[in-house]
């Protein structure tokens, strides 16, 4: 197991230890939703409120090691390993971070939750940017429409721009920072409408592709 795989594991562990020492300690129901004003709006009982990201981590955890082995375009996650490594752990330290979060606010300190989100999200989308530019055709990572999936130079040329969007997304993200109540929609709506676009891209580059 390599280094980023141990790391990933590593905070799973402690996620896990978190939950059984501050057990005694939680209400027995645990606030777990917040809706986009940053208001809780969901609650869950104390096991599953400290246990239920950490179990949720490690599934996700064993998922991304799994779906390479099935891929039949298994062969070509070697030219982007590194940047898929990456992702696993940048996953699993999000998850952390938003488990940390909840943890906090039940135990009574107060924030906005939407904006302590912000700089978490704007860091996972700047680093899918990245990931983006580097994946090579797959069935499991990365802008799969049936165009992209169909031809080697339309998802290159899609992911190109795919990628350059996602990094422009999370600086609209940080806009949050200073948008209060309104820091949700900078970090959905960019997302939102730059996938639209790429999906029409890709389709548009089949296209052309055809006619050539």
């Amino acid at each position: 197991m390599n280094k980023t795989r141990i790391a990933a594991l590593i905070i799973i562990i402690l996620s896990f230890i978190f939950a059984a020492i501050l057990y005694p300690m939680m209400p027995s129901k645990v606030a777990s939703h917040w809706n986009s004003q940053g208001q809780v709006d969901g609650y869950m009982s104390k096991f599953w409120g400290l246990f239920l990201m950490p179990f949720l981590s490690l599934a996700m955890f064993l998922l991304f090691i799994f779906l390479p082995h099935i891929d039949p375009l298994k062969k070509n996650y070697k030219d982007f390993r590194s940047y898929y490594e990456g992702l696993i752990l940048l996953m699993i330290a999000f998850l952390f971070y938003v488990y940390l979060l909840t943890i906090f606010w039940n135990m009574e300190a107060r924030f906005s939750m939407i904006q302590m989100l912000v700089p978490a999200f704007a860091v996972l989308f700047f680093y899918c940017g990245l990931l983006i530019e580097k994946v090579k055709r797959n069935w499991f990572v990365g802008i799969k429409t049936p165009w992209t999936l169909s031809s080697d130079k339309v998802w290159d040329k899609t992911h190109k721009l795919g990628g350059q969007l996602f990094k422009a997304a999370a600086v609209i993200c940080l806009i949050g920072l200073f948008a209060g109540q309104w820091a949700i929609w900078f970090t959905i709506v960019p997302v939102l409408i730059f996938t639209i676009y790429i999906y029409i891209y890709s389709y548009l580059e089949y296209r052309k592709e055809k006619k050539i």
